[in-house]
This record gives structure tokens, sequence and C-alpha cells, in this order.
């Protein structure tokens, strides 16, 4: 079996866990410290899952009690699905934000996950027999998040945190999910950054029904004010590791400034969000997993567009529509 385990220094230890989507892996982290281990993110509970954290904890011997805390960088399934299996095992606390606490609590514990989805698929324009497969795929999603975590600890921005031997300060990082966090190690120059920079592919940034606003705006506003950290070494959510911090910044800003010329460019006279989806991206082989991100992604394109004055919105139907000024 393939040992899902990858050293990054003495103390961190890159974990990768399976994902049943296109993106098929998540990276997860185990940092020792003096009188145990921190995981860092969890996984989706399925089987594999289950087995690669055993695979892991055999190759480093670690037991369930040497489990002492689960920080979560935010409440997206593929972080948060394992928190309550590790919390069952080891009775450890799962730290996050209170923003994405207050996600968890409403979307996995009580089970709004995908409630009322479709209809706001249709809103957007997609068909609604479309809407509904895709609306199901995400409501499967949740079962793979049992069991759930019981308590949470909250984390607070702009405090310090130890992981294992390491001081860490936490920074509040928007755009991919309301309230992330990402974890600053100045003395070492080492990030650890979620899904807020990742290699290769760009972090969605998607408007959902229950987003903060200008979700797009507050995400590129965080890139540029994480230029000033000196990062030596950047450990992400997905993909490979960052060791060019600033240049990766620059690519992730320049992208979504090309995103929003395409989408600028995908809207005629009144233009819904299914239509300019279908033009921004390769959508003809995206699996219904995969169309809730783009929908999200677009509307959240064409929401900066009309905040910054270049289309106007008409939401006074049933489906929206947006048109260039």
């Amino acid at each position: 079996m393939h040992t899902p385990l990858v050293p990054i220094a003495d103390d961190i230890f890159q974990v990768h866990l399976p994902l049943p989507f296109a993106l098929n892996r998540v990276n997860c982290y185990l940092i020792r410290g003096s009188d145990g281990w921190s995981v860092l993110d969890t996984g989706l509970n399925t089987a594999e899952g289950r087995a690669a954290w055993n695979t892991a904890f055999a190759a480093l011997d670690i037991r369930p009690a040497d489990i002492t805390q689960v920080i979560l960088t935010h409440a997206h399934p593929d972080h948060f699905g394992m928190a309550g299996w590790f919390q069952e095992q080891a009775g450890a606390p799962v730290g996050l934000s209170a923003r994405e606490a207050a996600f968890a609590r409403a979307v996995w514990l009580e089970g709004h996950m995908g409630e009322g989805f479709d209809r706001y698929l249709v809103q957007l324009g997609m068909p609604p027999d479309m809407a509904q497969t895709v609306a199901r795929g995400v409501a499967s999603t949740g079962e793979m998040t049992y069991p759930h975590p019981t308590r949470f600890s909250l984390l607070q921005a702009g405090d310090e945190i130890q992981i294992g031997q390491r001081r860490f300060v936490m920074i509040h990082t928007p755009g991919h999910s309301d309230g992330q966090l990402v974890f600053y190690d100045a003395d070492d120059q080492l990030l650890l950054c979620g899904d807020h920079v990742l290699m290769k592919i760009t972090p969605n940034i998607g408007l959902w029904p229950d987003s903060d606003p200008n979700p797009l705006g507050r995400f590129l506003a965080s890139l540029r004010d994480l230029k000033a950290l000196e990062v030596r070494l950047a450990l992400p959510g997905h993909k490979a590791l960052i060791t060019d911090w600033r240049g990766r910044l620059d690519e992730l800003i320049a992208h979504h400034e090309a995103r929003l010329q395409h989408t600028l460019a995908a809207v005629a006279d009144w233009t819904t969000v299914y239509q300019a989806a279908r033009q921004v991206f390769n959508s003809d082989v995206f699996s219904p997993h995969e169309w809730r991100f783009a929908m999200a992604e677009t509307l959240a394109h064409l929401d900066y567009l009309e905040r910054h004055g270049q289309v106007t919105r008409d939401d006074s139907g049933e489906v929206w529509r947006f048109r260039r000024l």
C-alpha cells in the first residue's frame, strides 16, 4: 500500500488523504510536540481516508491518546470530515474560527447542506433537472462528515497558538471560506496556508447562499496583505508545496484579473450566471460536483464586476440576469 506520509521537517509530516472527486487528494499534517501530536485538517471520513490515517499512525508509532489537538483551517468537508472521528478516537479538542464553527454547525451538525440549493441554482439560470442532480450531490457529501465533533475550541485571528513545539500567529484569510485561518511561524518563515494559496490550481472563490459579501474582493485584498509575510515554505491543503510565496500570490491575482475579463466578455444582453459559466469554463466535461463550484465562482466574479460598476444585475424575476454597463 502507498504510504501517504511525506516528511516536511523533523516535526512535520504531510499526510495524503484520498478524495472521491476530480481533485483526488487533500493534504493534512501531523505536527510533533513534546507531549504528543497535533493534526491540521482531517480529510473526508471514508474507509480509504481512515486507512490512510492508520497507515500514517503506524509509520510514526502514534496511538489515539498521542493526539493532543485537531486544528481546522476551515470547515469545508475535505478538511472537516474526520474531525469527529478524531475526537471519538482521541478525545481531542477541535479548534477552528468562530465563523467556520458557525458554518459547520449550520451545514454539517444541523444538516442544512443542500437545503434549497436546487432553487438557488435555478435562480442562477441552471435548468431545474440539472439543478436537482447537483443539489443531490451536495447532500451526499455531507454523509462523509459523520460522526460530528461534540465540542469546538474557538480560535481567534491575531492570537498565537502552540502547535507542536512551534508558535504560530493565526491570520484570517477570507475568500475561499469566510472564516479560514492560516498559521504563520515567523521564526522558521513557515506558513500552514490551507486552501487560501495553492500551487497548480486556484482556490475556488464562490458566492454561496450563506456567504459573507464580496468574497472575491476580500480574497484579492488578503492576497495583497499576505505579500508582507516572509515565507520560506508554505504548506497547502492541496497539490505541491509553495517555495516562491510572493510569486505565487502574484500569479493568483493575475489569474483572477484575467478571469474577470473573461466573465465580463461572457455577459451579453441580460445573461444568466449559468450562461456565463458555460462561456467561461470548459463545462461540457463537468461532473455535478464541479458544476456547483463553477456556478458559485462565476457569480462571485459577476458580483465583483457589479460592485466595480461594470455590470448591472436584475434580480426582480425568478432568474437573475446581468448586463454590461
